[in-house]
């Protein structure tokens, strides 16, 4: 039996302790996504957070701690949760000998869909996506960015409640960039939610409904941006990375590598 879920709760981690040997990736992380809103989680390499996604995944055992996908344990209870669950991982897990359509009517079959329903909207996706033309044709001939629109369509087919996306926009175009912003956007209004995890500030700024930074393992702030400005006393307009940048005791060190290319690029000057 699934346990109980606050009401608007998709997903919640409490008190999450993952370690690897002497390691400690995800120390103590709580945090929780509610129902259409897009929660950004952002972090340093390192910080923790693919571990985090996995283990809400359910591919990693962990120390302590508790994740409930709409009441259901991701561990305990692997394939109800991955029920609620699409994911767009930052390298496209795709099978190379297979072809979309095989992929598509795969996942359908093992997601109980209706076949001629799935179809009719993977067609509409890729359609979407301008890469209908590659329906049929080998998942490892084709480039990295049209396999990661194969893998966003994948990931959307049964229209789940909660999208993971890790960097969903590497490897796009412009144009294949902005539809997919497009799809998230419909994907919430028709009562979804998202985790996102992603290096690009601006495309978090302009995306999360709420922002959760982790630096070694654990939660070092939340909210929205307005709301991060003010915990780091920044200015009314600083920018998501400016923050990002401070939250993560960052920023000294930027300014530290600038001002040693400059002084480094000055000196090659003069030399030369």
């Amino acid at each position: 039996m699934a346990a109980s879920q606050p009401a608007g709760v998709v997903l919640s981690v409490e008190g999450l302790v993952k370690h690897f040997g002497p390691v400690r990736a995800v120390d103590g992380l709580t945090f929780a996504i509610r129902e259409g809103e897009i929660y950004g989680l952002l972090g340093p390499n390192g910080a923790g957070k693919t571990t985090t996604i996995k283990s809400i995944l359910g591919l990693h055992e962990v120390q302590a701690g508790r994740i409930s996908v709409l009441g259901d344990d991701p561990l305990q209870h692997p394939e109800r949760a991955k029920e609620h669950i699409g994911y767009v991982a930052e390298d496209p897990l795709v099978y190379g000998s297979i072809t979309p359509r095989e992929l598509f009517n795969f996942i359908a079959s093992i997601r109980g869909l209706d076949p001629a329903s799935a179809t009719q909207r993977a067609t509409q996706l890729l359609s979407s996506l301008d890469a209908l033309s590659y329906y049929d044709t080998l998942m490892a001939t084709l480039s990295h960015g049209t396999k990661q629109k194969m893998q966003v369509i994948a990931a959307m087919l049964h229209s789940p409640k909660l999208l993971i996306l890790d960097e969903p926009l590497v490897g796009l175009d412009a144009k294949a960039a902005r539809v997919v912003k497009e799809l998230v956007s419909l994907h919430l209004q028709q009562g979804g939610s998202v985790l996102l995890s992603t290096h690009i500030m601006e495309v978090a700024q302009n995306l999360c409904t709420r922002i959760g930074v982790i630096n070694n393992g654990r939660m070092v702030a939340e909210g929205t941006l307005e709301q991060l400005r003010a915990q780091e006393h920044a200015a009314a307009g600083a920018s998501l990375e400016e923050v990002f940048l401070k939250l993560t005791d960052q920023e000294q060190a930027v300014k530290d590598a600038i001002e040693g290319f400059r002084q480094e690029y000055k000196n090659h000057k003069q030399s030369g």
